[in-house]
Parts: structure tokens; C-alpha cells; sequence
């Protein structure tokens, strides 16, 4: 989970994740947030650093949060989100990895479904898309269209037929995404990682998610700039590495 400035999503989303009814370990990489997030992950530590206390109390709804899995590292300066997913993939120690975002666009109970093709052995990594199908909040239409512009080139220089390569919500093996080489420290972890799936033949596939995108006011951080070091990237992984 690649954390940075949420303080005001951050509690829920680990209860979401620690809601769905699977084995796991959450493991959150703290990119120098300047607001409180740290103030919170810092009391999942100090919770874990005594043996009578696992839990900590949640004050916007009274219960309480399970810490004992979790697992908090920090960035000493913002380095993106590349970076930290980086940095989370190293730390990882289970079968099968869930990159989870920490703003609420994505929701935990679409694991099961994000699961099972690797769990059946018909998949080795999985996308989930938001736009085959599933519920989703309707926002940016420039969003939209630049996202499928995207997909469209990666499409043509991988020859593969995703939807989505932007999505948030991608897994894999463990073993895979360990071995792989991550160059791109910011939001072109994305093509960066589609180029080198399709070269190496992973199975890949892709299932319909719910969506509930954030605006820049919500503290919607991707912006055009990003989308022109997408474009970058499609061209440099897939002819240049």
C-alpha cells in the first residue's frame, strides 16, 4: 500500500482490507507524507512494539484497528509512487501480492475476484479494470479518454487487449514481481510494468472492478503531466530496454 498525504482516508482503508476474509499481510510504504499520515502509521508501530496490545482504537467509529500484521516503512523524502511499490514488493513475503492504493477508489471486497485466476493457476498476474462492466462514480471525461489512449498504444506495441493498463488494482505472483527489475519511481510504474509482462509471456488477466474515482479537490493526485511520462514510458519499455 503506497501512502502519501492520506490522512483522512488512510484508518479506513486498512479496515476495509483487514474486513476481507483472506490470509494477509499489509504492508504500507509511507512516501514522506507531509500531513498526519505519519502521526497514524506511527501508532500501528507503537502498538506492535507491545506484546499485550495488537489493536488501536479507531475515533472516528469506536472500534478497533488489528496492527499485528502490518507492517509500516517511511521514505525519507518523497521519492513516488513507483518508489514505494518498489520498496513494498522487496518487503513482501506472501504467495500472491494486491498493490492497494490508500484513497478509497478502490475497494478491498473486489479480491476474491482479483484473486481466483492466480489462485487456479490460469493467471499469473491479474488487472482489474474499470471499465468492463462494474460500478463506477462518473467523473473526468479528458481522463477517460487519455487513459483508453494509452491502453490503445501499449495495446499496439505489446499485442496484448487490455482495457485498463492505468488501473490501480494490479497483483501477482510474488516470485514474478520480486524478480523483476522496476525502474520508474512515479506514476510510470504503470506502462513500465505492462512492457515487461508482455516481453516475459506472463498470463495475464483482467476483471471488471468497482470505481469510485476522487476529484482534485478529494486530493486527486495524477495529472497530464503524468500522462505525457506515460507515453514515455510506453515508448522506452517497449523498444528501448
Amino acid at each position: 500500500m503506497p501512502v502519501f498525504n492520506e490522512q483522512g482516508t488512510i484508518n479506513e482503508i486498512i479496515s476495509r482490507v483487514e474486513a476481507v476474509e483472506v490470509d494477509k499481510e499489509i504492508i504500507i510504504v509511507d512516501d514522506f507524507s507531509t500531513d498526519k499520515t505519519r502521526l497514524f502509521l506511527n501508532e500501528i508501530i507503537e502498538a506492535n512494539s507491545k506484546s499485550n496490545q495488537a489493536f488501536i482504537p479507531l475515533s472516528r467509529t469506536g472500534d478497533r484497528l488489528r496492527t499485528d500484521n502490518i507492517k509500516v516503512f517511511f521514505h525519507e523524502k518523497n521519492l513516488g509512487k513507483g518508489a514505494a511499490l518498489r520498496r513494498g514488493f522487496q518487503e513482501s513475503k506472501g504467495r500472491i501480492v494486491i498493490v492497494q492504493d490508500a484513497d478509497l477508489e478502490y475497494d478491498p471486497q473486489d479480491y476474491p475476484k482479483l484473486l481466483w485466476p492466480i489462485m487456479v493457476d490460469k493467471a499469473d498476474v491479474v488487472y482489474g479494470s474499470r471499465f468492463i462492466g462494474e460500478p463506477h462514480r462518473v467523473l473526468y471525461f479528458y481522463h477517460t479518454l487519455g487513459n483508453k489512449f494509452l491502453t490503445m498504444l501499449s495495446n499496439m506495441f505489446t499485442n496484448l487487449n487490455l482495457t485498463d493498463i492505468e488501473t490501480g488494482y494490479k497483483v501477482f505472483r510474488r516470485e514474478l514481481i520480486q524478480r523483476m527489475k522496476i525502474e520508474e519511481s512515479r506514476f510510470g510504474f504503470e506502462p513500465e510494468i505492462t512492457a515487461k509482462l508482455a516481453k516475459l509471456g506472463c498470463r495475464i488477466y483482467e476483471v471488471g472492478i468497482s470505481y469510485h474515482g476522487r476529484t482534485y479537490a478529494e486530493g486527486k493526485k495524477v495529472g497530464w503531466r503524468d500522462g505525457i511520462s506515460a507515453f514515455r514510458c510506453i515508448v522506452k519499455y517497449n523498444f528501448f530496454t
